[in-house]
């Protein structure tokens, strides 16, 4: 129908009114919503009410005997016009009614950066958008700001999204970050050295692990990288994937705060100071795991196909390498090469369990499986802990 359409997902019933809603069809938009009602009792229901531009009182009757077949309805993605009419005839105290978010576009907008779960585009020279690629992360969205609170609250220099937007059929935070720019683009640019970012990087890594929390709501990397060793258990031998599994939940579960996806297109740049962007995979856990997201950031996806890094972080396979190793070195201080050798080999033993679950679950890549095999099967036995 025309003025309606229904979806069911996840027993959550929506329907999607457009256009008009007035005495001309509500009878029929009724119609169409009390049967699919009918045929699926146990859902919950939700009335998305983006795409309605008007409502008259016969469309409001619609919605009201809903609610009394179905006390717990939400109307959602109301424009300020919608909203108007559901306020002042007291829908807004009858229902849980939520307003539409305010749209932009980002066509012909420099990305800037990107990840698993979203790109982020600037928008303006003042604002940048983090774009989710889920169409419904919203709850992705309300989890990263409250992880992006957190983190500030607790000192790190952290940007803090000040709305939510709609992007095509997506979601996005918006940040505003007057004359920044990410550390990428200062390399790119030659505003900045490899030395100086990767300086400037492990500064930055040091201030997020001295950071200690209590918050019970942040979640612990150590689970999720033990999830990983424990995939792997039919893809390795069994003696190897049991001393993997050791390896992983023999490390201590300190509160010290990870980023989870450090490298130089999430750290901005405003007048002098850094700024942490893609809170999303903030977590808890050893500094062991944050260096084994770098090392595939800047070295292990890039290892059978160098493109993957270069077109991931924009510069060439050689500036990455050289970032990765002055990063290291910055952040572990005065060591002797040694010690740098056997923390670089434990965080690709880490970095490498990742790149293979992903390999086999995700691009069944066979290349990418073999080397990653190769990488555990070479340095899984020659250590007793993955500590430093």
């Amino acid at each position: 129908m025309e003025s309606v359409r229904w979806q069911l997902s996840d027993d959550c019933l929506t329907f999607y009114l457009h256009g008009r809603i007035d005495s001309m069809n509500a009878p029929d938009v009724e119609d169409e919503i009390v049967a699919c009602c009918n045929d699926n009792p146990s859902a919950r229901v939700v009335v998305d009410l983006d795409d309605l531009e008007y409502i008259s009182s016969a469309g409001l009757r619609v919605i009201l005997r809903l609610g009394k077949e179905h006390p717990n309805v939400v109307l959602r993605n109301a424009s300020s016009t919608i909203y108007e009419v559901l306020d002042m005839t007291g829908f807004t105290e009858l229902f849980e009614v939520t307003r539409a978010y305010r749209r932009i576009s980002v066509d012909g907008c420099e990305c800037i950066g990107k990840g698993a779960n979203g790109m982020v585009y600037r928008i303006d020279p003042e604002t940048v958008v983090k774009v989710y690629r889920n169409p419904d992360a919203l709850p992705e969205i309300k989890h990263e700001r409250d992880l992006a609170r957190t983190a500030f609250v607790q000192g790190l220099p952290t940007a803090i999204p000040y709305d939510v937007v709609r992007v095509g059929d997506s979601y996005g935070s918006v940040f505003e970050l007057l004359g920044s720019q990410s550390l990428a683009e200062l390399l790119i640019e030659g505003k900045m050295s490899v030395g100086e970012v990767a300086h400037m990087s492990a500064d930055l890594l040091k201030l997020i692990h001295a950071t200690e929390v209590q918050d019970s709501e942040i979640p612990s990397e150590r689970a999720v990288v033990l999830g990983w060793a424990e995939f792997l258990v039919d893809y390795l031998p069994k003696e190897l994937s049991s001393k993997l599994c050791s390896l992983v939940s023999s490390l201590p579960e300190t509160k010290h705060l990870i980023h989870g996806d450090f490298h130089i297109k999430n750290v901005m740049v405003q007048q002098g100071e850094c700024l942490l962007i893609d809170m999303d995979t903030l977590c808890h856990g050893h500094p062991i795991f944050e260096l084994a997201s770098m090392y595939n950031a800047y070295v292990g996806f890039g290892e059978t196909d160098a493109s993957l890094v270069e077109n991931f972080l924009g510069v060439p396979i050689e500036v990455a390498h050289e970032l990765w190793d002055g990063s290291l070195r910055d952040y572990l201080g005065d060591v002797d090469e040694q010690v740098l050798h056997e923390v670089e080999e434990k965080a690709i033993i880490i970095g490498q369990m990742r790149i293979m679950r992903r390999a086999i679950r995700r691009t069944k890549n066979q290349a990418i499986i073999d080397k990653a095999r190769e990488h555990l099967e070479e340095l899984v036995p020659k250590y007793d802990t993955l500590e430093f």
